[in-house]
């Protein structure tokens, strides 16, 4: 027996999300049907992330156990044969029998992306969050150089999180503007449910000039759900990577 580890990348929007329910068709399962179809075994893997319906992933990692004879660095190559367009996995590898993706120390990162611009681009409906209105990005810069560092971020997670502590770290919060694009682009050791999407719609609405940036401080200082923005639409969020240490 043996545990592959996979760098998987895939356009969320098709998709109720990564992790297996019942209420629609998840990346998790697609992705346990054509490992099993590839090796004749019942494989269940474990993802790292477990991302929201619509969200994107270009660095996603799960693991699952085999006994099949194909090299751990082949089956990239072989499970694309089987995958749908939109999901493919970009690398594999053999890891420890005992290694876990979420359990593992790890740094992860996300970006998303702002359509700022008048009117919709069709062409971008699926990877951006289309925002009409003139944002200031000096302020949302100012603004999000409040979250940098560890702090209590239970201002920017969804009510209904079931975690026994929201103190995180972010280690890095760049905007950057690309054309009429505006991406946001974090780095941290751990995020809570919907904490990137609650931090990008916050920094809209200090954009926008609904908060100054020094609002920022106060919000994340209030530990209130309520004082945030609201939580930034899904289409707009990439995982970009997750980074481990030697394995």
């Amino acid at each position: 027996m043996k545990r592959i580890r996979l760098t998987v990348a895939y356009d969320g929007t098709a998709y109720c999300g990564w992790q297996i329910q019942p209420n629609g068709i998840t990346i998790e399962e697609v992705i346990n049907r054509a490992l099993s179809r590839l090796t004749g075994e019942d494989i269940a893997v474990i993802g790292a992330s477990r991302t929201d319906a619509g969200v994107h992933a270009r660095g996603n990692v799960a693991v699952f156990d085999t006994m099949s004879a194909i090299p751990p660095e082949r089956f990239a190559y072989a499970v694309n044969t089987v995958l749908p367009e939109d999901i493919a996995v970009v690398k594999s590898g053999e890891v420890p029998g005992n290694w876990h993706p979420r359990y593992a120390e790890s740094v992860k990162s996300y970006e998303y992306r702002i359509l700022n611009q008048e009117m919709p681009d069709p062409l971008r409906r699926k990877d951006t969050w289309h925002v009409s209105f003139p944002l200031d990005i000096d302020k949302m810069r100012q603004a999000a150089a409040y979250l940098t560092g560890e702090h209590d971020f239970r201002s920017f997670c969804s009510i209904h999180t079931g975690v026994k502590s929201t103190v995180r770290t972010i280690f890095s919060l760049d905007l950057d503007r690309e054309d009429a694009v505006i991406v946001i682009r974090i780095k941290g050791n751990g995020f809570l449910y919907n904490m990137v999407r609650i931090i990008a719609g916050t920094l809209v609405d200090v954009g926008r000039g609904f908060y100054s940036p020094g609002e920022v401080r106060d919000i994340l200082e209030a530990k209130e759900r309520k004082r945030a923005g609201a939580t930034a639409p899904p289409q707009g969020l990439i995982l970009s990577s997750i980074e481990y240490g030697r394995n």
